[in-house]
């Protein structure tokens, strides 16, 4: 027997129906990134895709990354289009690395209540984010996790499958003496480093997000919200003549190129080969932070670093160019211990 006063789902917290709604609205979100592998539909179990036929020694790479706090830039100013976009982005560069091109994506996402309106702004960025690399969004999650979140908090997360022909796999092996890397431009903080940099903004600068940002065209959230750059586009062209590559994201470039020396080479690098952006000018000054600190928690303004010979660094130039991407001479890889040393003189 019951005293009339009996629990459901819903009373404890988590609403079955409203998960459905959200669902019925993404569906033709999720539908407009299938490419040509893409097997089976909307709301399945499990996401299927085919290999494509052209690879002859198919190795799948994949990755799994967040956006960390940028994600509380996105709920403070309620824009949620873009946080979504960042994601996809940066687990392509991070599978672009070792020479893979993206096959599919999936994505996490979870929140203590979930707000319709929220979950699809999200999943159109994820969705934006795939169509621009190419690949299908072939599955995720939505949970509804009261106790664990709380409004309007949620977490968001990615999974990314691509391949690459075994020969191609880029990496340390390949990376020579007199080698040349060469630096593409970043578009801002990418996702990395916004626990120190919301900081100084707010206790520092002591600006708010619709607050105009110091040297630059556009608010706080403006410049906080760009989107991580894809790099796909730009070097896809030209991985063939690429021998190593580094995704320039928690650790900055020390933290990074290091993972793509061998232990005998160093990587030489010239702090003053690029104009570093007013943004991370901003940072430093404001919040008083070391040289050193800037370098290893943001990109200070490369995003990715390339590693080729001489001969080809013309045509990478090249391609980024026609991708409005900018490169610069960063340095050169040189005997050593496996290090990454960035000389100062005259920055």
């Amino acid at each position: 027997m019951t005293d009339g006063h009996g629990l459901d789902y819903a009373a404890a917290g988590v609403d079955i129906d409203r998960s459905d709604a959200v669902k019925r609205r993404i569906r033709d979100v999720v539908e407009s990134t299938f490419t040509a592998g893409a097997r089976g539909a909307f709301g399945g179990f499990g996401g299927m895709f085919r290999i494509p036929a052209d690879f002859k020694r198919p190795v799948l790479v994949s990755s799994a990354d967040g956006v960390g706090t940028k994600l509380r830039v996105a709920i403070e100013t309620h824009r949620h289009d873009t946080v979504g976009h960042d994601l996809v982005n940066h687990c392509t560069n991070d599978i672009l690395v070792q020479g893979a091109v993206p096959l599919f994506f999936l994505d996490y996402f979870a929140a203590g209540i979930l707000d319709p309106d929220v979950v699809e702004s999200v999943v159109r960025g994820v969705a934006a984010g795939c169509r621009e690399n190419g690949c299908s969004l072939s599955g995720g999650e939505t949970a509804e996790m009261p106790g664990i979140y709380t409004p309007p908090d949620y977490d968001l997360a990615g999974f990314i499958v691509g391949c690459v022909e075994e020969d191609g796999i880029l990496g340390a092996d390949r990376v020579q003496e007199g080698d040349v890397m060469l630096g593409l431009a970043s578009n801002g903080l990418h996702t990395n480093g916004y626990s120190l940099a919301r900081r100084i903004v707010a206790e520092r600068m002591k600006l708010g997000v619709t607050d105009p940002f110091p040297g630059e065209e556009g608010t706080v959230a403006d410049v906080l919200l760009r989107v991580h750059r894809s790099y796909l586009g730009a070097l896809k062209p030209v991985l063939a003549r690429i021998h190593g590559m580094a995704h320039i994201t928690g650790g900055g470039l020390p933290g990074n190129v290091v993972r793509v020396l061998p232990d005998s080479l160093d990587a030489a690098v010239d702090a003053s080969s690029w104009e570093i952006p007013n943004l991370f000018q901003q940072l430093q000054t404001a919040g008083d932070v070391s040289r050193a600190e800037m370098y290893r928690t943001f990109n200070m303004g490369v995003g990715m670093v390339v590693i080729t010979d001489e001969a080809s660094v013309p045509s990478i130039q090249a391609s980024c160019a026609s991708a409005h991407i900018a490169t610069y001479r960063l340095g050169r890889i040189v005997r050593g211990t496996g290090q990454v040393i960035i000389s100062w003189e005259n920055s």
